[in-house]
């Protein structure tokens, strides 16, 4: 008999135990309708226009909250509550989903993250590449600036420590992350262009296994930053295979986004395939001006790995600049030994020569972001280490070349030995209809691909990217309402349960019964994104209620600071 041919015993106990299963989880699904129904809910929402997130088109009812979760839906007049929303002429729709923030060592300064929550964000997946943890004496002396910057004493070392430190101090939103493939290479190899042996391949493989089983979501990637670089495609599956086992994914900033962004997703495919996982594409973009009318073949390579039957989607922040670290101008050789190696090679004038010459090289086997601008108008300082270069925050390298008498490559490699290569830039480098085609796609997601921040206080110190105050609410401005580019349950379906449904997350991401009371209340006619290249540090408007596991973070407009947030663990966790 064929191996795929099931015998007729095992199709009969099989067929029994999803009898039994559909029974339990209709008990599950009424006992949510009806357990402790005289109870008092403690919210309900009423006369909402509710979109579920699926899709689907709005319908109007009442929803019952009791205990974090969507105790009941329907006609609830009449029924005892401790509080009502007033929901008429709003939409109540599931909470919203970041499929990459920055948010990790944020949540320790702020857990309130202001400027995620009034974008009605009430889950962030962080972790691209070098996560927060696992950590050792190595990476935390490597890390000192980061945490220096933001007044932060690491006090753990693996996922498990850093969400017990979450869950003690309370955090404003929901949380998970990656393990980062790039943090795993730091520990075990350091910086250096090597490749593991297979002893220390075994130890990389252990410290995704404990990660996995720590919580993490899946294994990730970002192959433009170095040491990334220097995995090749066969370390990288082997580790991703360690973290499907565990039932997580695969997600990546691809090796290139620009001229051989197609090479890129091959290999990211390739990894998905070996590793038996989904795969998810972090901020799909055809990056470089000479790339601007590529993304109908990206989206089309994406449609033929579907169509293979490889579960890859993506995701995008649907702005024409990108956000990443100034270093990443500097080709990947002098990056070899970590940033005080590359400060050396920074000061050298054989070296900076060299450096020069690559960065004028059209033809690259790098992602050469020199190439991929016209000119250094195109890169704008958002934050700065250095407290003496704070005055530089908002400026284009142009500007601040011009300051200085230096020719622009100079200005830009000066600044960063004077900052010590801490220094974050905007790049002005996609265009409008290529970003446009990847939001319409309908396997592409929503990302912030920035940390919560706020306009008060230290986390309001930075000239950021507007994307990390803005995406959310631009995207229902500008795609749904003004240029009628998505539906408003499009844009809802890719902000809730989309993403919830590429990373698994059962238990929220539409409006259902028994579920987490993830919510957002709203006027589509009047939210609205504020926040500018030239003044980013506003807060959107329009969010007139955010609950996050039933509790308003927002409530009628304004921050509560409540911090129901909870750690989201991944398939593997083991307690």
């Amino acid at each position: 008999m064929p191996p795929f041919v099931m015998h007729r015993p095992f199709r009969r106990a099989r067929a029994q135990f999803s009898l039994l299963f559909t029974f339990a989880a209709l008990w599950i699904a009424s006992a949510a309708h009806g357990q402790n129904s005289a109870a008092p809910f403690d919210i309900v929402i009423t006369g909402g226009h509710i979109l579920d997130g699926t899709g689907s088109p709005w319908y109007a009812s009442d929803i019952g909250i009791r205990d974090g979760h969507i105790a009941a839906i329907g006609k609830l007049d009449g029924q005892s509550r401790k509080q009502t929303i007033d929901a008429h002429g709003q939409i109540v729709a599931p909470g919203f989903i970041d499929m990459l923030g920055q948010s990790e060592l944020n949540l320790l300064v702020d857990p309130r993250v202001p400027s995620k929550i009034f974008q009605g964000i009430t889950t962030e997946i962080t972790g691209e590449g070098d996560s927060v943890a696992p950590l050792n004496a190595a990476l935390i002396a490597d890390n000192q600036s980061d945490y220096a910057r933001l007044h932060i004493t690491p006090d753990w070392t693996t996922l498990a420590q850093y969400f017990a430190r979450l869950e003690r101090q309370g955090i404003g939103i929901n949380f998970a992350t990656y393990v980062g493939e790039t943090g795993i290479r730091r520990i075990v190899l350091g910086e250096g262009d090597v490749q593991p042996t297979p002893a220390q391949l075994d130890q990389m493989r252990a410290l995704v296994r404990q990660a996995m089983r720590d919580g993490a979501m899946g294994l990730s990637t970002s192959l433009q930053y170095a040491p990334a670089p220097y995995a090749k495609t066969a370390e990288i599956a082997a580790l991703a295979t360690v973290a499907g086992q565990y039932g997580g994914i695969y997600a990546t900033h691809v090796r290139s986004e620009s001229d051989d962004i197609l090479a890129a997703l091959d290999e990211a495919a390739a990894i998905g395939r070996q590793a038996h996982t989904s795969v998810e594409i972090w901020h799909l973009k055809a990056a470089g001006h000479a790339n601007w009318g590529r993304m109908p073949e990206i989206v089309a390579r994406i449609h033929q790995y579907r169509t293979e039957g490889l579960d890859i989607a993506a995701d995008t922040y649907a702005y024409t600049a990108w956000g990443n670290p100034l270093s990443a101008f500097i080709p990947p050789w002098a990056h070899a030994g970590g940033t005080d190696a590359m400060m050396v090679r920074l000061h050298d004038p054989a070296t900076r020569a060299r450096i020069r010459s690559d960065l004028l090289q059209s033809h690259s086997n790098w992602d050469n972001e020199w190439q991929e601008i016209s000119g250094p108008q195109d890169i704008l300082v958002t934050d700065v280490g250095n407290p003496a270069l704070r005055p530089l925050l908002g400026q284009r390298i142009s500007q601040i070349a011009a300051t200085w008498h230096e020719d622009p490559i100079d200005a830009l490699c000066d600044l960063l030995l004077k900052d010590h290569a801490d220094t974050e830039v905007a790049v002005f480098a996609m265009s409008e209809p290529d970003v446009e085609l990847a939001l319409k796609q309908p396997w592409v997601s929503i990302d912030n691909d920035a940390g919560g921040v706020s306009p008060a206080g230290m986390l309001g110190q930075q000239h950021t990217h507007p994307r990390a105050y803005g995406t959310f609410p631009r995207i229902l401005r500008k795609y749904v309402r003004q240029d009628h580019l998505l539906t408003l349950s499009d844009a809802i379906r890719k902000f809730s349960a989309l993403p919830a449904e590429r990373l698994h997350l059962g238990d929220r991401g539409v409006l259902k019964l028994g579920l987490a009371a993830d919510i957002v209340v709203f006027d589509p006619a009047i939210v609205q994104d504020r926040a500018t290249y030239e003044n980013p540090n506003q807060l959107s408007t329009g969010m007139d209620f955010v609950l996050v596991n039933g509790v308003p973070v927002v409530a009628h407009g304004a921050m509560t600071g409540a911090l129901p947030g909870k750690v989201l663990r991944g398939p593997g966790y083991r307690p």
